[in-house]
């Protein structure tokens, strides 16, 4: 039987270790498919944990591993209040929406659900707010006013 080498799988480098693949196109779309069904789960009323009960949570993102059975599903609360009580209710919550999911979104088998909380939100407003410090304005300002001083 011939060896296999390492450049015959594009995924593959040298040592061993898998690079890092875009997600497939059936990963994105069923990644968008558990979020619609989350959201519609995790309107406020519909689940009895206290802490999910009048809650306002966005899910932002849910990514698919290569084989579709884990799944991530990004959280946010609703103005970040109450995240990690939130965030310990859904993680009590999981079992039981992973069967809602089984009813609302055909696959051969549902994915066991995680939940990480969104950060993408806070990193964006920082980026934004080190873009409008002072020091950095000037650094981006138009190149005219260079021209005129020199």
């Amino acid at each position: 039987m011939a060896r296999r080498r390492d450049d015959d799988h594009p995924g593959v480098r040298t040592g061993g270790r898998a690079e890092a693949r875009p997600p497939s196109q059936r990963q994105l779309r069923v990644g968008e498919e558990l979020r619609h069904a989350l959201a519609q789960l995790l309107r406020p009323g519909e689940l009895r944990d206290p802490a999910l009960r009048d809650a306002n949570i966005t899910v932002t993102e849910v990514r698919v591993s290569p084989d579709l059975k884990n799944a991530t599903a990004y959280v946010m609360p609703l103005a970040g209040s109450n995240a990690d009580e939130i965030m310990n209710g859904l993680k009590r919550s999981a079992p039981y929406l992973k069967a809602m999911l089984a009813r609302s979104v055909e696959l051969r088998q549902a994915p066991n659900i995680a939940f990480a909380y969104d950060t993408a939100f806070d990193s964006a407003a920082r980026i934004a707010e080190l873009l409008h410090r002072p020091e950095v304005e000037r650094d981006l300002g138009p190149a005219a006013d260079d021209d005129e001083a020199g």
